[in-house]
């Protein structure tokens, strides 16, 4: 079977302004952007503990909170109100997931332990889903390609993938239930069936192309603990419900919880990138241009871009800064190039200009 870069490819050659994707994606590399990015921040690649700690506490106390608040409303209307809220803050702790594999583990003693066990193993989204695929992502050689798992051309794909790729978000956490209460200990007495659970479906990605090897070494032991601790979790959580200990009400408020914040993920992964290239390499500028910073003075990514997700593009080029560092960097970067520079052009207004403008593009270069 084709793959869906290929067919991305055959549509791009009859995109009417494919010169405009040419020109982003064929980017030549700017090397005064890499300088100068790299001097202005030299001193911002600390990790502060507290910064982290605090922040990721307050955002599991306040979603769990608001989780049970929503279960507890006395009306559907305070309900709904408390539903929001549990979103937006476990929506904000689950980003950490993000930070977890650019952080050094010995930067932040316990964080990696602590975000599993409040929260990537209750919500079903243990980081080794995360690590070892989030950073090919980020290699020079593998960005944008067919080998990179977290790509796909969505601006040269045809109009409707871009709602269907929310859809298909807002049934995660089904997908999660039947992967770790069925698919994890089927796979582990089933050696066929282990090799497909790993390869396909053990990692966040939209690429469904990629195939997942086996880990190694210290991932390893720490995939197969957090694995058989979420299997274990599954398994009672259903047992729990079907034995009526949990109200099946509660239950279908904490899935919506988390359908909730997997669409507003799915979403901002959407504008996360101008997703344009074809699967041909790219340079470190081409990506960059290709990815997307939605700065001050917009106020609403730091609810739908949270943990320095509205810096996406400039994380694409120095991605070892810490999340709390890069709204100084762009400053920094900012106010040491000219304008009309590289860097102005990764920098975007809103979610929907972006989304507009992916739907808008698509829809020109592959009418349905």
């Amino acid at each position: 079977m084709d793959s869906i870069y290929s067919s991305a490819e055959d549509d791009s050659r009859h995109a009417t302004d494919g010169s405009v994707v040419t020109e982003r994606t064929r980017a030549p590399e700017d090397n005064d952007l890499i300088r100068t990015a790299a001097k202005v921040t030299r001193d911002l690649h600390g990790a502060k503990a507290s910064i982290y700690w605090t922040d990721f506490l307050l955002s599991v106390v306040t979603g769990y909170g608001a989780l049970i608040g929503a279960v507890i409303a006395p009306t559907a209307l305070f309900a709904v109100i408390f539903g929001i809220v549990a979103i937006l803050a476990l929506y904000r702790a689950g980003s950490f997931i993000h930070e977890l594999t650019h952080v050094r583990r010995n930067a932040l003693p316990g964080f990696h332990f602590a975000w599993n066990a409040l929260f990537g193993v209750p919500m079903l989204i243990p980081s080794f889903m995360y690590e070892g695929v989030h950073s090919i992502h980020h290699r020079t050689r593998k960005y944008g390609t067919i080998e990179d798992p977290e790509y796909l051309p969505l601006a040269l794909m045809k109009p409707w993938t871009v709602p269907l790729f929310v859809v298909v978000a807002s049934l995660a956490p089904i997908a999660l239930l039947f992967r770790y209460a069925v698919l994890t200990p089927l796979s582990f007495v089933i050696p066929p069936l282990r090799k497909i659970v790993v390869e396909r479906y053990s990692g966040l990605i939209i690429n469904p192309e990629f195939r997942r090897k086996n880990p190694e070494g210290d991932l390893r032991k720490r995939w197969l603990v957090s694995e058989i601790a979420a299997s274990i979790w599954a398994i009672s959580l259903l047992a729990l419900v079907a034995a009526n200990i949990i109200p099946l009400r509660a239950f279908l408020i904490f899935l919506a919880i988390m359908s909730g914040s997997v669409v507003l993920n799915q979403i901002r992964t959407l504008v996360a990138h101008l997703w344009e290239n074809d699967g041909e390499e790219m340079t470190v500028t081409a990506q960059y241009l290709d990815s997307v910073n939605v700065p001050p003075p917009a106020t609403l990514p730091a609810l739908w871009a949270p943990v320095g997700l509205r810096y996406h593009a400039l994380h694409h080029l120095l991605p070892g800064l810490p999340y709390h560092a890069l709204g100084e960097a762009h400053r920094r970067i900012i106010r040491e190039l000219p304008e009309g520079s590289s860097y102005s052009k990764g920098n975007h207004d809103s979610l929907w200009g972006l989304i507009i403008g992916l739907v808008r593009g698509s829809s020109h270069k592959n009418p349905a």
